[in-house]
Formats: C-alpha cells, structure tokens, sequence
C-alpha cells in the first residue's frame, strides 16, 4: 500500500519489478511491471542526468556533457519508493531517476543517443576522455589527440 501511494504521488506511471547493475557491461537493466524490460547503458544515463548540473533549472539550460564514454555506475541508492539516485564512476550522484523517467529513457535510448552524438559532432566535441578538450577534429591525418592547450601530447604534432 505505501509503495503504491508513494507512486501515486510522485506520479510515476510505470513501477520496476527488478533492477539491475551490471558494472562490467557499465549498464543499468530494468524491468517493469507492464513487462517492458531494458539495457539502458550507463553513458547515456550519465549524460541524460536529470540533475540540474546536466539538465540545469530551465528547458534551455541543459548542458553537453561530453567525454563519457568510459563511465560505469558504482551502485543504485534507493529514493523513497519512486526513484534511485545513481552513483557514477566519475563521482557523478546528484541526479534523482524517478522510475517514468528510466522508462522513458529506456524507450527513447537510440533516439537519445543519436541526438547526443550529433550535438557532441556539431560542438567539435567527443564521447570519449582523452578527445574531449581537443577541440572540433584535425583534418585527415591528424588523430584528435592532444590537449586545448595545443600541446599534442600524442606525439602527431
């Protein structure tokens, strides 16, 4: 009954029946009571956070999280019963994932991610760490490495 009511009020549609973090996958597998099951990968929940350090405090204020290709989740924390806070492995905790929202994103999961890497593309940014702060891509030839500072550091000059 309090589960229920707890749902109801946050006004979850969708309640999981099993959640599970598979560290070596670096994904989150849900399944839901309507029978609705899925493999949402950790990148994507990282960059999808509904904190309001990714998702900000307006529609206009989310922000490219970029140079996550690499992050896992270290473990789930239990919010009431409408929610898990997930624990990233770069110390990222702060987003609040109501079960509607990682119904959604589970079911929009290659939408999001499509339009995730084509706005890394457009800002000359990448997915990946060592990549982040290069800037847009060198021309052919070039590997991307390197640093904003314009050190290289990849040894290609």
């Amino acid at each position: 009954m309090w589960g229920e009511t707890m749902t109801q009020a946050y006004g979850n549609q969708h309640n999981p029946t099993e959640i599970k973090v598979k560290k070596a996958e670096k994904r989150l597998d849900i399944s839901f009571d309507d029978g609705q099951s899925f493999a949402i990968p950790a990148e994507l929940l990282r960059v999808e956070s509904p904190s309001a350090e990714v998702q900000g405090h307006g529609p206009d204020e989310k922000k490219l999280v970029a140079g996550r290709s690499h992050v896992g989740i270290i473990g789930v924390e239990a919010v009431g019963n409408y929610a898990i806070k997930i624990v990233f492995d770069d110390l990222h905790d702060s987003g609040i994932y109501t079960w509607d929202y990682l119904y959604q994103l589970g079911q929009d999961q290659d939408r999001l991610m499509a339009e995730y890497l084509a706005a890394l593309d457009q800002a000359g940014l990448s997915r990946h760490p060592n990549a982040t702060n290069a800037g847009p891509a060198k021309p052919a030839g070039g590997c991307g490495g390197g640093s904003a500072s314009g050190g290289g550091g990849c040894g290609c000059g």
